[in-house]
């Protein structure tokens, strides 16, 4: 009996264009170019995720992960990526991956791999759409709830050259859109030029009367809240009420109203605990875009209804602008042109940073600027500009990377001259200050936001990262830890994990460091300042495999950052003891002066 090969488990990722042929046929040169660019894209984003490309064919990568989490994060991350970049090209151009992802048996020899589990991957990227990702039953399974994501059930599939059947799931990616359905008999209003919500009065469901004001006590707070959110149109309570005690549907009130979101939730009494849940709903095609629950008990009910009315203010905000720049990135326009600018603008910028391309957040800075020229109170635009110039001064981007934090300050102030009352510019203010090392002031202008808008976690993130620059630690981790209690699944929410890491560094906390640090690598690898410290930290440690790994990263991403530093053109601590530590830990690593 001949001895059997040696097989291991491991989660596949198999990505192939759709529509190749006729896309070289059409441009052959520009269309190779664009896959070569593309495919670079894919085995970064693979090794991000802790996989390894093991070949290519063509126009296809095939990829092993050692977790199917990583390899389904890895799937989404690309489609998020290349979807950005696709969107300035013209729709005959663009160029979309279909992704299929299996776990399975593969036998690995001489640097690739083979097997059913292959193939069977590479049957899944058949049939996924253009810009999709399709998985195999076994990788749902393994999921399970770990990935906050969708699946369609697409039943058994008869593949080519696979004997059984392969049951498989589509990966809802947020690509279709609901055709607009109006309300019966209810004329529908015009939406407003800002993303806009309605507070449904939240329903008692212990059915005990007495609990009926800590329901209607729930609504009103979270409205007010939500009102001095300057970017978001919110019904007002008397309107909201009117609901009250009546089954809608919720797609139905958002027409009625014109609003595109609901926010509906419930409250529950069982003995002395009680149980509130929330949900958000797209209004324009009824889909739930975020939701969540929360217990406690009813001891003192007062300190639960702030508790609760501050994380679900936190955890809205975002959510809505997600949602709402996702649509202006598929052609929907929703907003009149000067808001619209300013949304594209903000994504835009967005996606410059996570994708380390400083000409893209040129343009992002430029089509604020249009924004401000056609509607000078439109705050958003401002909020872009001040915070791109801000990020161009870190990134050490652009001709002259020092005079940027400069610019920034100068865009907050004109924000400020056209809306002094807004929360958000005096947090532009702050960040630019904060950039050009004025801690006292930047704390100050952090601080003013805050008391105008207590619960924005943006506010409170980047406040935490200043004093955890200036050396208030206790403070500086008390607001991180408020800005991830109020938006814990926010992706910015990685900002606190850089001053809880900031804290962490000076304090010679390892573990705390690693964990904080970790964190924030992980959801924002392009940012130097963690990449620097984590260097810093594996020389003194003597941990050269983790120095070599963020080194090549920080090359990738902002190459000049750590000779900046040492030419003083910024400070990342204000205190000379801490910076010092930084840049001692930085030369071990082999840096020279």
């Amino acid at each position: 009996m001949e001895d059997r090969l040696p097989r291991k488990l491991a989660a596949i990722l198999y990505a192939d264009v759709a529509g190749y042929s006729r896309l070289t046929g059409e441009n052959e040169d520009a269309t190779h170019r664009r896959l070569s660019e593309y495919l670079d894209l894919i085995s970064a984003t693979v090794e991000d995720h802790r996989g390894r490309v093991m070949h290519y064919a063509g126009d296809a990568v095939l990829a092993m992960f050692d977790a199917v989490v990583d390899a389904v994060s890895c799937a989404t991350e690309i489609q998020d990526i290349l979807r950005e970049r696709n969107q300035e090209l013209p729709n005959g151009r663009k160029v979309h991956f279909r992704i299929g992802v299996n776990l399975g048996d593969v036998i690995e020899d001489r640097g690739d791999i083979y097997g059913d589990g292959v193939n069977v991957a590479a049957r899944l990227e058949s049939l996924a759409d253009p810009g999709g990702i399709c998985i195999s039953d076994a990788v749902r399974s393994a999921i399970g709830k770990k990935l906050d994501l969708d699946y369609e059930d697409l039943g058994e599939q008869e593949v080519k050259n696979i004997a059984e059947p392969v049951r498989a799931y589509r990966v809802a990616m947020g690509e279709k859109e609901a055709p607009e359905v109006r309300a019966p008999g209810q004329p529908s209003l015009e939406l407003p030029d800002k993303p806009s919500i309605a507070v449904l009065p939240f329903e008692n469901m212990s059915g005990d009367p007495e609990h009926e004001f800590f329901a209607d006590g729930m609504t009103e707070d979270i409205i007010t809240e939500l009102s001095r959110f300057e970017n978001l149109f919110v019904i007002a309570r008397n309107t909201s009420f009117t609901y009250k005690g009546q089954p809608v549907d919720a797609k139905a009130v958002a027409q009625e109203l014109g609003v595109h979101f609901i926010l509906e939730g419930s409250v529950r009494k069982a003995g002395k605990r009680v149980r509130i849940t929330a949900q958000l709903i797209n209004g324009q095609d009824g889909g739930h875009v975020w939701a969540e629950r929360y217990d406690g008990a009813l001891e003192d009910v007062f300190d639960m209804q702030e508790q609760v009315t501050s994380q679900v203010v936190g955890s809205i905000s975002p959510h809505v602008a997600d949602v709402e720049m996702e649509r202006i990135g598929r052609g929907e326009r929703m907003f009149d042109e000067a808001h619209e600018l300013a949304w594209l603008a903000q994504k835009t910028c967005r996606s410059a940073l996570r994708l380390r391309d400083p000409p893209m957040l040129d343009r992002a800075i430029a089509t604020a600027i249009e924004a401000v020229e056609l509607n000078a109170k439109c705050g958003i635009a401002y909020q872009t500009i001040s915070y791109a110039y801000s990020m161009q001064s870190l990134m050490r981007w652009g001709d002259d990377p020092s005079a940027s934090a400069d610019i920034a300050e100068d865009w907050a102030k004109k924000f400020f001259s056209q809306i002094p009352k807004s929360y958000m510019a005096h947090h532009c203010l702050g960040f630019a200050r904060f950039r050009k090392g004025q801690y006292q002031d930047a704390n100050r202008d952090f601080q003013q936001a805050h008391e105008l808008n207590p619960n924005d976690p943006v506010v409170l993130r980047f406040w935490a990262w200043c004093e955890a620059s200036a050396g208030q630690f206790e403070s500086a981790k008390k607001h991180a830890h408020m800005a991830i209690r109020l938006s814990p699944k926010d992706t910015w929410v990685h900002v606190a994990y850089l001053a809880l890491a900031m804290s962490a560094f000076i304090e010679k906390d390892a573990a705390g460091f690693e964990n904080w640090a970790g964190k924030a690598i992980q959801l924002a690898p392009y940012a130097p300042i963690r990449r620097a410290m984590m260097i810093a930290y594996a020389a003194e440690a003597g941990n050269q495999s983790l120095l070599e790994t963020h080194r090549a990263e920080l090359m990738r991403s902002a190459p000049d950052f750590i000779n900046s530093l040492f030419r003083g053109e910024h400070q990342l601590f204000q205190q000379s003891e801490h910076m010092a530590m930084l840049l001692d830990g930085l030369r071990k690593a082999g840096f020279p002066e």
